[in-house]
């Protein structure tokens, strides 16, 4: 019993001590043996990869040189001991280690972190990155994406939560052995290291480099290493002539000071920055330097190879990528971290153009990428910036497009989508350029990879109709707003531009077979129709003009017949048109940043005349594109007939409408297209073949210009006419805008000028109550002089 209770005592004390650890540790071990698993399984799948960029040859030295690493445990590091797969190695006799040196030992121990599955997966939903596309690697990529990913040794953030449970350690560990606490510094010191391998050989002993490494990062830690212009400018000239790695690691810390200048201790997670600076000059001579000559001094060291389809072989096997990849992964994240602290566009075009050159290095860091999307994502839709900064923050990301593998480029997809939609939250005047430039630049990225363009473009479309149905299904007072907003209108127009560019008769014909994108055509005509006729009132015209617009343009470009003649006439034969209006003095509302009209617009003439040169406008646009036609007559007949009842009908002076404009512009549309039509007969009167003659019918006037026929030339008319329009409504618009900041300026001067006069009179009436009490005071002093002469 005595036995038994005993042993029960010290199950319950492992239990309690030291259970837990030996868990963690079989869980680690056996996560560690299915990446080697899954490693090997990547070799295989990679051999084709490393044929075609290096060819068989060099795959097979490739090869070798890592089977031939050294097997002496004593002269491998860490990395080195987990990049070797656990290969059987040469074990160095140790001698028994004593007390003193266990202690010693002891104070450098590190507990691996636990591996959870959970990481992983959260890792995997960040940016999907297929093997068979990512980027032909070795080994050491994957051990750098495993150490990235904190699966192996001891990270910042681990020390950040042993400071938290065991403040005592951290303590200690910082006044003995604070380099075990400096992680960027002694990251990039192997920068150091590589650059004094380079110039002075493997003939210098590894110690002394070490050291001198060391006191190179103590130098560069100190709290009053002031950064001068001669600094940087020697460095420059360092890395200008000799690509020089030292001079690189300096000037990567030095851009990294600048971008964490003005932060407290506190704001960069405790970190004093390696240099000071105090002087503009000196700022942007970092930044000048930085962004132009690192991307050069990196592409000179591990230059990247890409084949003609866009697909980049970057060199990791080289031993410069590791230590590479830390200044890269250091600068990079500086870059990310500044860009929201500038202004200045000239600034934002330098550093976002620095990103490009780096895209294929940054593809194997997938938490680092994802940021990367995110934070040029919104400087593009960003309202606030300029066309430059989007110019160059979209030639990023076609980069990245194009450079990246199929989980990249769906999640950049999904990005710039989401981006473009919350940048065209807000849509006016000043706001509509930048927003059309959005729609322009996504679109061509849609079309860098049509397979995944179609799945990401049918998603997004299929979440528009779901919109649409429920708003039909839910009628409820406010389920319309779900549908009648910018966001959703510029989300129609925005597919309208991906399906004309890349559905173009004209590009198919050069590819010489059709877009996978040709398929999206149909839903989303039928969600546009369905969208502006969901409330078919006065008050949504802007909204119906908008869409019939984005499928005009789409009708324009593919060769699609969509019928819209009738969306128009519904327009015409509604109780705003069909009656006479009453007189406003509103101004004249601008239909291209409006989709509601505002309550004091209905039943007047300014909205009336307004929508009438909307319809007559989208109607012969509409016509145009069919102008040559062979059955163009046929095709306008019911709508001339129609327009005729109309006009028919406003004559009538009881129940008419007597809008002078509004008449005239049908009037004189009726005249073109009934000039159209014997136009059209005259030419077809000649043709000797049969309608059922597909080809020839397919041929009738295909090398004649639409801008000779009637309502060709009619269209010229009107889009010179609405062009020089626009040009004056802008012309007065900048000069309004130009008055009201004149007033603004005005209204502030005056409003100082007040406060400085009130300021001034404070002073006075205190002068003034001043002299009155130095007045009693001297009454007082006098009496009393006069009393005690008494």
């Amino acid at each position: 019993m005595a036995g038994t209770k005993k042993n029960f005592k010290a199950t319950k004390k492992f239990e309690q001590k030291h259970l837990k650890t030996v868990l963690e540790k079989r869980k680690a071990g056996a996560k560690i043996k299915q990446q080697h698993i899954l490693k090997t399984k990547k070799h295989a799948r990679k051999a084709t990869d490393a044929e075609f960029f290096k060819g068989p040859e060099d795959a097979d030295k490739a090869a070798k040189s890592r089977q031939s690493k050294t097997s002496h445990v004593n002269e491998m590091s860490v990395d080195d001991f987990f990049g070797g797969g656990f290969e059987i190695v040469d074990k160095a006799p140790k001698p028994k280690p004593s007390k003193s040196s266990s202690k010693q030992l002891g104070k450098r121990k590190r507990d691996e972190p636990q591996i959870s599955q959970s990481d992983d997966d959260d890792a995997e939903d960040d940016i999907e990155i297929s093997d068979a596309e990512q980027p032909v690697g070795s080994d050491s990529e994957e051990d750098d994406t495993r150490l990235d990913d904190g699966d192996l040794g001891m990270s910042k953030d681990a020390m950040d939560a042993l400071a938290k449970d065991d403040p005592d350690f951290y303590k200690f560990l910082k006044e003995n052995d604070p380099d075990a606490l400096d992680f960027d510094d002694a990251d990039l010191a192997e920068v150091d290291e590589l650059s004094a391998s380079e110039d002075d050989g493997d003939d210098s002993p590894r110690k002394k480099r070490k050291k001198s490494t060391q006191s190179n990062a103590a130098v560069a830690s100190s709290p009053d290493n002031e950064l001068t212009q001669e600094m940087v400018a020697r460095w420059k000239a360092s890395m200008t002539e000799n690509h020089s790695l030292k001079a690189a690691r300096q000037i990567v810390l030095a851009f990294r000071s600048a971008a964490h200048l003005n932060e407290d201790e506190d704001d960069t997670g405790g970190n004093r920055q390696p240099y000071t600076i105090s002087s503009p000059e000196v700022f942007h001579d970092v930044l000048i330097v930085a962004l132009r000559q690192i991307p050069e001094v990196i592409q000179h060291h591990i230059p990247v190879k890409e084949s003609a389809s866009g697909k980049v072989y970057v060199p990791t096997e080289s031993k410069k990528f590791k230590p590479l990849s830390m200044l890269l992964r250091s600068f990079t994240s500086s870059i990310l971290h500044m860009l929201p602290t500038l202004s200045d566009d000239a600034t934002l075009k330098l550093t976002l153009s620095a990103l490009t050159p780096l895209v294929p290095y940054i593809l194997t860091f997938r938490k680092l990428l994802k940021t990367l999307i995110k934070t040029v994502v919104g400087f593009w839709s960003q309202p606030t910036s300029s066309d430059p900064t989007r110019i160059t923050a979209f030639l990023v990301l076609r980069r990245l497009m194009v450079v990246g593998d199929k989980g990249t480029r769906e999640a950049l997809l999904k990005a710039t989508y989401q981006g473009l939609i919350a940048g065209a939250r807000t849509t006016n005047v000043n706001t509509l350029q930048g927003i059309n430039l959005m729609k322009n630049s996504a679109a061509e990225l849609w079309g860098l990879d049509q397979s995944i363009g179609y799945t990401t473009a049918y998603n997004f479309i299929r979440q528009l109709a779901i919109h649409l149905r429920n708003s039909i299904v839910h009628n409820k007072n406010d389920s319309y707003k779900r549908v009648y907003n910018w966001q959703y209108i510029h989300s129609l127009d925005f597919w309208s531009f991906v399906l004309s560019e890349h559905c173009n008769t004209l590009r198919e014909a050069e590819a010489g077979k059709e877009s996978q994108l040709r398929l999206l055509i149909y839903p989303l005509v039928q969600v546009t129709l369905g969208a502006m006729r969901l409330i078919p009132t006065a008050t949504y015209f802007p909204l119906r003009f908008h869409m019939i617009r984005s499928l005009l343009r789409i009708s324009r470009s593919t060769g699609t017949y969509i019928p819209l003649a009738s969306v128009l006439i519904e327009v015409l034969n509604s109780a705003e048109m069909r009656r006479s209006p009453k007189q406003a003095t509103l101004k004249a509302l601008d239909f291209h940043v409006a989709y509601k009209a505002p309550k004091a617009y209905l039943r007047t003439r300014v909205y009336q005349d307004g929508v009438g040169e909307q319809v007559v406008d989208l109607f012969s646009e509409y016509f145009v594109l069919w102008s040559t036609n062979i059955a163009f007559p046929e095709f306008a007949l019911p709508v001339i007939i129609m327009l005729k009842r109309w006009l028919k009908q406003s004559r009538k002076k009881a129940s008419g409408n007597n809008n002078g404009k509004l008449r005239s512009g049908l009037v004189l549309l009726v005249q073109k297209l009934e000039s159209n039509a014997k136009f059209i007969e005259g030419k077809r009167a000649k043709v000797d073949f049969a309608p059922r003659d597909r080809t020839q019918v397919d041929a009738f006037l295909k090398d004649y210009s639409w801008e000779k026929t009637p309502v060709g030339a009619y269209v010229v008319a009107q889009r010179k006419a609405g062009a020089e329009k626009a040009k004056m409504m802008e012309e007065a618009r900048k000069e309004d805008e130009r008055k009201r900041k004149e007033e603004e300026q005005e209204a502030l001067e005056e409003d100082v000028a007040e406060m400085e006069s009130e300021d001034e009179d404070e002073d006075e009436d205190e002068d003034e109550v001043m002299d009155d009490m130095d007045e009693d005071d001297d009454e007082e002093n006098e009496d009393e002089e006069s009393s005690d002469d008494e």
